[in-house]
């Protein structure tokens, strides 16, 4: 495999993990805001005219989804971290494969996150903090891809092809 791309792939890996921690940390803080806020509704009282499912008392009606979505692809961003690490102590073809496919995940979660940014971003009241989520996830989303890039464009040669015992 190339070497010239692994400091590139390590610096975006790096930099996508801290981002990936960031967006974790923030979305479990909205969810936590959200259960603490909720609404709490008596047992002789009707739900309100608006009642969202997903409810956060933080932002408008693209907040709870947007919220949900980044947490997940931060779990799955971090995870993406820990096997492209292990892909950059071995730099093989083997490493790369499950390296690849958690990139693969984190940055289509990614995407879906970024497309939920942009609607909240649309509907205009949000939280400061909300806004940082925001402005993470739509780096993430292109620091992520750049990062897929880099890794896939250190494989090189052909692919080896392990034969066990002699079917002769």
């Amino acid at each position: 495999m190339a070497d010239n791309l692994k400091p590139v792939a390590m610096l975006l890996l790096l930099l996508n993990m801290c981002m990936y921690i960031i967006l974790a940390i923030i979305g479990g803080w909205a969810v936590n805001v959200a259960i603490d806020r909720g609404f709490i509704i008596g047992p002789g009282l009707r739900l309100p005219a608006h009642f969202h499912p997903i409810f956060f008392p933080i932002g408008n009606f693209a907040t709870g989804f947007f919220v949900l979505f980044s947490l997940i692809a931060g779990v799955v961003g971090i995870a993406s971290g820990i096997a492209g690490f292990t892909h950059l102590r071995f730099w093989n073809y083997h490493s790369l494969q499950p390296a690849a496919a958690f990139g693969l995940l984190a940055w289509a979660l990614t995407v879906l996150a970024m497309g939920l940014a942009c609607q909240e971003i649309s509907f205009d009241r949000r939280n400061a903090k909300l806004g940082t989520m925001e402005a993470f996830t739509i780096v993430l989303t292109v620091t992520q891809f750049f990062y897929i890039l880099a890794i896939h464009g250190g494989n090189q040669g052909a692919v080896p092809v392990e034969r066990r015992g002699n079917l002769a």
